[in-house]
């Protein structure tokens, strides 16, 4: 019975090891129990936001700056929801994405740990992340002269220094609150800088910077992307 019960044993262990057998390795993980920071925001957010939350197509989450500005509630909010109308899609499960509540928790929370800088704006007193007074495009006008004229050039049109923030394909891509938060945070992965340092020694006020989205906003055309040229005319069209 032992000699039996013996070769019972050897036979289930060679078992483990009969080829096309899966490993644990080989099995895929469920994608609600991924836990790991590095792992959700590389699949999630570094397409757009960078490998390091610091350089992409989209403002640089990483930003200590901006950090400064959005709350957690804020960002939850957008990693949630994303941001209609804008390349920042929903992706919480509640909202059509494909992350759960804790995955988005985990997102935030991770990037606040990593790239956060308590103390990054010192004594200075930010500008509300959302405006709390309309802008006056007219005045804006005059404030984007101030501000932001030597780098973008006359009527923001670009310059050798800096491209073009009028272009309509451009406009089209943001949203005005994105507007608001690229003039306040700048783009340092671009060069720009952030509402302190456009003039230096001169930050501007929060309504001035309502007043340059306003603007900006004004230059939006209501049919964003560039026109398809003309076509050309058929054979023996007049």
């Amino acid at each position: 019975m032992r000699l039996l019960l013996a070769g019972a044993l050897i036979s289930c262990a060679g078992c483990a090891s009969l080829p096309g057998r899966p490993t644990a390795a080989s099995i895929p993980a469920d994608p609600d129990n991924v836990k790991d920071f590095a792992a959700l925001y590389g699949a999630n957010c570094s397409g757009c936001h960078g490998a390091d939350a610091k350089a992409g197509p989209a403002l640089p989450i990483g930003d200590p700056v901006y950090l400064a500005i959005a709350d957690d509630p804020l960002m939850r909010n957008v990693v949630t929801k994303g941001i209609p109308g804008t390349s920042m899609p929903a992706f919480a499960k509640s909202a059509g994405g494909m992350l759960t509540d804790e995955q988005v928790g985990i997102i935030v929370s991770g990037i606040r740990e990593r790239y956060a800088k308590p103390g990054v704006l010192g004594a200075v007193t930010p500008p509300p992340y959302a405006a709390t007074e309309a802008g006056d495009a007219a005045r804006g006008a005059g404030v984007y002269d101030a501000f932001c004229a030597s780098c973008h050039g006359p009527g923001g049109k670009g310059t050798p220094k800096a491209s073009s923030i009028v272009d309509g394909s451009f406009l089209g891509l943001l949203t005005d609150q994105e507007l608001r938060t690229m003039v306040i945070v700048g783009r340092p992965d671009l060069g720009a800088p952030d509402w302190r340092n456009d003039v230096p020694g001169k930050p501007m006020t929060p309504q001035e910077i309502s007043d340059v989205v306003a603007w900006l906003s004004s230059q939006r055309p209501q049919f964003a992307g560039r026109p398809y040229p003309a076509a050309g005319k058929s054979a023996g069209e007049k």
